[in-house]
């Protein structure tokens, strides 16, 4: 079984972005972020809520080509959107409408990003090639994770 996602994560974040407040910057900084520190993961990075389509669109991450366009409800990603919940999935096939961008993912984790004001900003998507990678313990310091990302973000 991988390792569990350190919980000075999120302090390695919060002094990466230390007054940094432009959102491409710090998503493109997040992703590296993730995609350096975690093992057993093949993809960290963002999908953007787009209001006017209500649907989500790729941001800065790391990792394979990505799906461009995922709609809301639809997918893991599209699901967090739906519902606003971190979505923890050990097996990504098992998952009802789970979109492969890529084949070699196995599990999935997905937490939503929402603004201080309630504005949806999209979604924090994290794959791995290994079921059962994420953990409760790996959800919760990545949702801290995302706490301390928007913190920055709603600085701007």
């Amino acid at each position: 079984m991988s390792d569990q996602i350190n919980p000075l994560l999120t302090e390695q974040l919060d002094a990466l972005l230390y007054e940094e407040t432009n959102l491409v910057a710090n998503l493109a900084n997040a992703s590296a972020l993730l995609k350096q520190t975690l093992t057993d993961i093949n993809w960290a990075g963002f999908y953007l809520y787009q209001p006017a389509s209500d649907d989500l669109i790729l941001g800065p991450f790391q990792g394979n080509v990505a799906c461009v366009h995922i709609e809301n409800g639809h997918g893991v990603c599209g699901t967090a959107l739906a519902t606003q919940e971190t979505q923890l999935v050990p097996d990504v096939h098992a998952f009802a409408g789970h979109i492969a961008c890529d084949s070699a993912s196995n599990s999935e984790i997905v937490v939503p990003l929402t603004l201080a004001d309630g504005t949806k900003l999209g979604v924090l998507d994290i794959d791995s090639p290994i079921k059962g990678r994420f953990t409760t313990d790996d959800q919760a310091v990545l949702e801290e994770f995302a706490r301390v990302l928007l913190k920055h973000i709603d600085k701007a």
